[in-house]
């Protein structure tokens, strides 16, 4: 195989970046396994092998993920990429492609040795196994989505996991893959999201429903107000922002778990809406894991842009938008869950219109607490969402 292997080494800087498929050869030639994992990795080193038994340029086949001709919109499950969508080729012999050819090979072999002995590193442990190889983390972030989108194999099945950034609290308990019980209910702080959340079990609450907050000083007020105990029993999480995978996983889990109204407290802007409408209906980027990601029954329950002029919110207190916010508001109104949400396309219409944009913060200028002891409460007993 290495008289095959250097038809393509030429086309690297580096011959170490080939070092993966060394291995993957000798691996595939001398075991048999049966895992859908390491099977599909196998049948792309085959093709690659084939390509240089016949004296041809391997080529790697992704789908553009990005790319909203690809992506459907269903009710039931949010953005899904379609059956057949468009496809890009990372080539071998094509000096713009070449390094990522190679990346992706090496990556796939990194893989597959954790899948066959069964240990997981997080995409910063990859990154970090060679820094000066990858470039930058967003370099291995991308790979990794592509090899998960090309295997049709979910991430997590892949042995990856994604460094945890969000938290959850109130009245949940569950067991962690590795046998340590977490209660979220009797501590005082908030838990991490754990790492690996398909590996949890013996998920229990008497939760009421789910609040997912935004931003964690939101989050961090509400857990000081003791709101969870306070109005009825619920569970609370929040990605920080952007919600990372696992955060996603987790409300998706915990609404699978228990069926309850699972509702969003988010700023009164375009970026709240988009966080809102990832969580809810999934990203382009991810469609191809939509099903494992999305909760299409979520709510909006705040902040409104209605409820500022209902609350007689002082328009000093109120935040101008800027080109960039007109941008992301008009690009969300194109989107075609939009159309199947007519009061949530209201909503947007008053805030395209005003101009403005509020953060959940705004409600102190009513009072100190009024977010956990009156907005929220009120919602709540009253149905104020949509």
């Amino acid at each position: 195989w290495k008289k095959h292997i250097q038809l393509i080494e030429g086309s690297f800087s580096d011959s170490s970046l080939l070092t993966g498929i060394y291995h993957m050869i000798c691996v595939i030639n001398c075991l048999c396994f049966s895992s859908e994992v390491l099977e599909a990795i196998e049948n792309v080193i085959q093709g690659v092998i084939q390509s240089l038994a016949q004296k041809k340029a391997p080529v790697l086949t992704v789908a553009n993920r990005t790319d909203w001709r690809n992506i459907e919109f269903k009710d039931s499950v949010g953005l899904q990429m379609i059956p057949r969508c468009t496809t890009k080729q990372i080539r071998s012999d094509c000096p713009q492609s070449a390094k990522r050819f190679a990346l992706m090979l090496k990556i796939l072999s990194m893989i597959y040795k954790m899948v066959q002995s069964n240990t997981y590193a997080t995409k910063r442990d990859i990154y970090y196994s060679d820094t000066l190889l990858f470039g930058s983390q967003s370099v291995v972030d991308q790979i990794i989505n592509d090899i998960s989108c090309m295997l049709k194999i979910p991430r997590r099945s892949l042995h990856v996991l994604s460094t945890t950034k969000g938290f959850v609290a109130g009245n949940l308990s569950y067991t962690e893959e590795d046998g340590t019980k977490v209660n979220c209910t009797c501590s005082a702080t908030a838990v991490t999201v754990p790492s690996n959340v398909q590996g949890i079990k013996n998920l229990t609450s008497h939760a009421k429903f789910i609040l997912i907050v935004e931003k964690d000083a939101t989050f961090q007020r509400l857990l000081d107000d003791d709101f969870f105990n306070k109005v009825s029993p619920c569970i609370m999480i929040t990605g920080r922002g952007i919600p990372d995978l696992n955060t996603r996983l987790l409300v998706r889990k915990l609404w699978d778990s228990f069926q309850i109204p699972v509702f969003t407290l988010m700023d009164a802007d375009p970026h709240g809406v988009e966080i809102m409408c990832v969580y809810k209906y999934g990203s382009v980027s991810m469609s191809f894991e939509a099903h494992h990601l999305t909760v299409p029954s979520i709510k909006w329950l705040g902040l409104l842009p209605s409820d500022l002029k209902r609350l007689n919110i002082c328009k000093d207190a109120l935040i101008p938008f800027t080109k960039q916010d007109e941008n992301k508001l008009a690009s969300i109104q194109k989107r075609p869950y939009i159309a199947c949400q007519p009061l949530w396309k209201k909503e947007l219409e008053i805030m395209a219109a005003s101009k403005l944009k509020a953060e959940i913060q705004v409600l102190t200028s009513l009072s100190s607490d009024y977010l956990s002891r009156v907005y929220l409460p009120n919602k709540l007993q009253f149905g104020g969402w949509l």
